[in-house]
């Protein structure tokens, strides 16, 4: 049995190494966004098919403040990140910083910023019982920007080893905590201007003893490889980039450690020892924010956001690749804007836009198999499609998750209801689906 598991892992793997390693690796853990292979599959766990708000609830915790961050997961404990308002008021800024910070871009009026402190929060719950083992206050401080109607000031995954945890708040500082909850270091980047004042959300990617943080905003932009001991950068490079939401994927290919950042100007690959860029590849449209996601030797990275793109870029290649022979293939309907892809096996599985609208292509050579099917249950989608045992999970902004069967034919086993919206992406750990609502963690259990 395990080594059937092991080739199964190897076959949504490719040759390539990325976060984790081997099934023993992954089992039991969901370490950060997107899971033990930075795709949303994960080979081990045997998540329910059917749950309400009244059946298969394992638990149910309210979290304070709000935050859209996905729930991570190691051993017996679950992460999550979120930014509490408090009553406090923070000193006036002057007329000529409000103007300066509520300046409109592009024609849209901004939302004003809140004038309270918040608190910044990492909290530390049980998978067993959801009971609260730690929490601690980052930081307090006061959002420079509103953000978007519907982005939180907490809306990036933490990361963990195992040994600590990492947790980026963007503009508020990137903090290192034990596992137990002591605080080791926090990194102060500088203050993010995204476009529109959407606010932040981009996660960071840890691999080994790096942690790496993509900054793309309206200001100068650049991504940094930290020393996940210290916080002490390793190095940082400018980025030619607007603002973006788009989380790195790591991995190991062609001979070198690849940090691969999706952008609609470039998608790049820098190597994680230097900071070098290794290949560049144009051709994505406006706000990227789906992680690319590795098959074999290729990456697969998409956008949706007013067009559609999707690219196929050979992991051996190097230098300027745009329009080139040696894109493996490329999609310009059906992709996602907010969700990331779900790769599971050689099934790349993807909703048009922020709508219940599915499509699968090979991965392969990126043939449509199933093609832009309506999840007639779900409109609208934030929350990225997660694949385990056979079957692939996607959560709706009502709070609706529809469970399909993972094949060629467009399969639907069960549509479950809660009663709380979902944007953050799924967990899926053992016998356990984590679905954080607006207000609740939920775990649900066989």
């Amino acid at each position: 049995m395990r080594s059937a598991l092991v080739a199964w892992t190897l076959i949504a793997l490719g040759s390539h190494t990325t976060i984790a390693q081997t099934v023993s690796e992954s089992s039991g853990k969901w370490p950060n966004w997107r899971g033990p292979y930075c795709n949303g599959f994960t080979p081990d766990a045997t998540p329910p098919i059917e749950w309400s708000e009244t059946s298969g609830i394992a638990w149910k915790r309210k979290i304070p403040g709000r935050g859209s961050g996905s729930p991570i997961v190691w051993g017996d404990r679950v992460f999550v990140t979120t930014a509490v308002p408090t009553s406090k008021v923070a000193t006036p800024v002057s007329d000529e910083q409000s103007q300066a910070t509520q300046r409109p871009r592009f024609g849209r009026r901004r939302r004003e910023p809140p004038t309270n402190l918040y608190q910044f929060q990492v909290l530390c719950l049980s998978l067993n019982s959801g009971e609260a083992i730690w929490s601690q206050t980052a930081i307090e401080a006061v959002p420079h920007e509103a953000g978007h109607s519907t982005n939180t000031h907490a809306s990036a995954s933490p990361v963990t080893d195992g040994t600590h945890v990492f947790a980026s708040f963007g503009s508020q500082g990137i903090f290192c905590f034990t596992i137990d909850g002591d605080r080791v270091w926090q990194r102060d980047l500088g203050e993010m201007q995204t476009r529109n004042a959407f606010g932040e959300g981009a996660s960071p990617a840890l691999y080994g003893d790096t942690l790496v943080v993509n900054w793309d905003h309206e200001g100068q932009s650049f991504i940094t490889a930290l020393d996940a001991a210290s916080g002490e950068p390793r190095w940082q490079r400018d980025r030619d980039e607007r603002t973006t939401w788009a989380t790195p994927t790591v991995v190991e290919a062609a001979g070198k450690t690849q940090v691969i950042v999706n952008a609609s100007n470039r998608t790049r690959s820098y190597d994680l020892m230097s900071g070098d860029v290794i290949w560049q590849c144009g051709g994505q449209v406006g706000n990227p924010i789906p992680t690319p996601v590795v098959y074999e030797d290729t990456v697969i990275c998409m956008s949706g956001y007013r067009g559609a793109a999707i690219y196929a870029v050979p992991l051996d290649a190097t230098g300027d690749i745009t329009d080139s022979d040696l894109i493996r293939w490329h999609v310009d309907v059906g992709s996602p804007y907010v969700p990331s892809p779900l790769l599971y096996g050689w099934r790349l599985y993807f909703t048009k836009s922020n709508h219940g609208i599915l499509s699968m292509v090979d991965a392969r050579s990126g043939e449509f198999v199933i093609d832009q099917k309506r999840l007639t249950d779900i409109r609208s989608i934030y929350a990225s499609p997660v694949g385990a045992d056979g079957r692939v999970y996607i959560s709706g902004r009502d709070g609706t998750t529809t469970v399909l069967r993972n094949g060629d034919d467009f399969d639907v086993l069960a549509v479950n209801h809660l009663d709380e919206g979902i944007d953050a992406s799924p967990a899926l750990v053992g016998k356990r689906l984590l679905l954080r609502g607006t207000q609740h963690l939920y775990c649900i259990s066989q």
